[in-house]
């Protein structure tokens, strides 16, 4: 019930639809109950043989109301048999109990037709809510956590609210209000008979709650597993590759061979003991039916204190609770098997956004002077990766970064971008601590070219962009020419508008890093951050890229990270970095003079 209480706030936004639902659920269970109650006179027209007239009953207080009905409608039925005869009373009869069911069935389409808007529009607001989550949480959070198991929660566990928690609004009030609109129908009939079914609805509620018990743990076993198998197949298409060049098919087959085996064994079981909830149900409505028939035949025949017809049209009520209240056992098996996909969804909805904007942030809008590093310390989990860090980057001025893997380089460029936050010191532009920058205000500043060229399934065009969402066509060509990507593109069979595939598996790497980079001019941001930017490339595409970063790097601020060296001679300061601190600084020429870390890594680079 927590869980429901928590995704009520969901459906809050559609609650006209709730109270149509309900309105036309009220018109369902009480068509319903007519529909059968219109069956008794049918039966006293059909099966009676006895035709007294007699006088119309006069009212004795709610005590006598069984006695009064009973005997109003053989007043009515006598009567209108006298002045019409037995098959044209049959025939009004007839129309009416279709009538009744006409409604009745009308009445559910419309319940049904509006609540359909109201779960589908839960269902859209729930998976836009959990994509916002996916892209507020910072990159620590994905280090932690798989791909699939994130992208199951989206689809697989959506889906399990929408068949456990969503189906059971189609019945919420429709099914207890049919139940309950029978079992007065039916204490107006009989009282005794009706002692039976009271007792009987707990029993059955407490067989059926007690196997419902261990639904909750299955399921959450279940979609735990879907994201299992999930974070398989996505690292498999990721990597296939590699998978493919290292001849380990059958590895990767037989972790998600596994996985999916798991998978099935769970579900088994928890299918299995869901479908046990409609034979239960069933068995324990007809053994109740049972009982009532050989009571019910006791009263008629033997005690003689009830009417046959009566007795008919009390059976048909009673059966008529057996329909709904299988549907609200079965529904209460939905319900537990649904309380881990609801679990796991709400546990990502909450989780804590460690990221946090400031209470009132600021808005900066130009960059004036510098972005300063003071005493920054930080650590991904025990082991400090920066230790007081210290670094001023004036504004125009293009900084290098080197040093081997690990030394704290591109920990720096997600610091500075506020992927991760510091855990001593801070960063501050222009004097203001980033952290009290808004992310927006920040992240306007900074332009990235990754070592690892981020495109996205789409034409040239959408992936520039990203860069500036409202670009015009001449705009996105004059920054494809500063990144030497036009001479490329406008060869291609629709120039700009041209699809380069998942990840721009079209297009070379080279190509791929061009086009990366006119994103970030066409962004033109004062500070540019280039993390190993041409590291990945050959010597031809290096070439090409480099004479782009250098054309996009003019009279800018930069931060350039650098694993080849000969690309950042003409850095106006090279920081050579070695486990998280600064071991030696200054111009390239400077720095070979010292004859110390960075002439040991040209040299072993020259040599390479």
């Amino acid at each position: 019930m927590n869980y429901i209480k928590k995704l009520i706030p969901f459906a809050l936004p559609y609650k006209r639809y709730a109270y149509l639902n309900i309105f036309f659920n009220v018109l369902y269970a009480l068509f319903s109950t007519l529909s059968f109650v219109a069956l008794i006179p049918v039966f006293k027209v059909i099966f009676s043989d006895q035709r007294v007239v007699t006088n119309k009953p006069q009212w004795q207080g709610w005590f006598e109301l069984q006695s009064y009905g009973e005997d109003y409608l053989n007043y009515i039925i006598v009567d209108s048999i006298e002045k019409y005869g037995d098959f044209k009373v049959l025939m009004i009869m007839v129309a009416i109990i279709i009538s009744m069911f006409l409604l009745k069935n009308l009445s559910n389409y419309f319940a049904m037709y509006f609540i359909t808007f109201l779960r589908n529009g839960v269902l859209k607001d729930l998976r836009n809510k959990l994509y916002n989550k996916i892209v507020s949480l910072p990159l620590a959070f994905y280090s932690e956590k798989s791909k699939g198991d994130t992208i199951s929660r989206v689809s697989g566990d959506v889906d399990e609210v929408r068949n456990s928690f969503l189906a059971i609004l189609e019945m919420i009030v429709r099914e207890p209000l049919t139940i309950l609109f029978s079992l007065v129908t039916m204490l107006i009939l009989s009282l005794k008979l009706t002692v039976f079914v009271l007792i009987f609805i707990p029993l059955s509620g407490f067989l059926i709650s007690r196997i419902g018990k261990s639904l909750k743990k299955g399921s959450l076993n279940v979609q735990t597993e879907q994201g299992v198998f999930l974070s398989v197949l996505e690292e498999t298409m990721t990597g296939l590759r590699i998978i493919k060049a290292f001849n380990v098919e059958k590895m990767f087959s037989k972790k998600f061979e596994d996985s999916n085996e798991r998978f099935y064994t769970y579900s088994n079981s928890l299918l299995n003991r869901q479908n046990l909830a409609s034979p239960l149900s069933e068995l324990l409505g007809i053994i109740v039916i049972g009982i009532l028939l050989v009571y019910g035949g006791y009263l008629v025949f033997i005690d003689q204190t009830m009417d046959a017809s009566f007795f008919v049209g009390y059976i048909t009520l009673a059966y008529n609770i057996l329909t709904p209240a299988k549907a609200i056992s079965k529904a209460s098996y939905s319900v537990k098997r649904g309380d881990g996909a609801a679990n796991r969804i709400l546990e990502f909805l909450e989780t804590d956004v460690s990221i946090k904007e400031a209470e009132n942030p600021i808005e900066k809008d130009s960059f004036e002077k510098e972005l300063a590093l003071e005493h920054v310390s930080f650590k991904y989990e025990d082991e400090y990766v920066l230790k007081d860090f210290n670094l001023t980057i004036p504004k125009g001025k293009a900084i290098a970064l080197v040093g081997q893997s690990g030394s704290g380089k591109s920990t720096i460029a997600n610091l500075v971008t506020r992927f991760y936050d510091v855990n001593e010191g801070h960063i501050s532009i222009d004097g203001v601590n980033i952290k009290a920058l808004s992310k927006k205000s920040l992240r306007d500043f900074l332009g990235l070219v990754n070592q690892d060229s981020i495109l996205f399934n789409d034409t040239i065009a959408n992936n520039l962009k990203v860069g500036k969402e409202d670009a015009n066509e001449k705009e996105m060509i004059e920054a494809l020419k500063v990144a030497n990507a036009w001479e490329f593109v406008k060869d291609l069979p629709k120039g700009i508008h041209t699809n380069i595939g998942d990840g721009g598996g079209k297009i070379s790497g080279g190509q791929k890093q061009r086009i990366n980079i006119a994103r970030a001019v066409l962004k033109n941001p004062p500070i540019m951050i280039l993390d190993e930017a041409t590291s990945a490339l050959d010597t031809e595409s290096e070439k090409l890229v480099q004479d782009a970063l250098e054309n996009m790097m003019k009279n800018r601020t930069s931060i350039v990270i650098a694993h080849r060296l000969s690309t950042i001679q003409n850095a106006d300061l090279i920081v050579v970095m070695q486990k998280g601190e600064i071991a030696e600084k200054g111009t390239h020429t400077a720095l070979l003079k010292k004859n110390g870390i960075y002439k040991k890594l040209v040299e072993m680079q020259s040599f390479d």
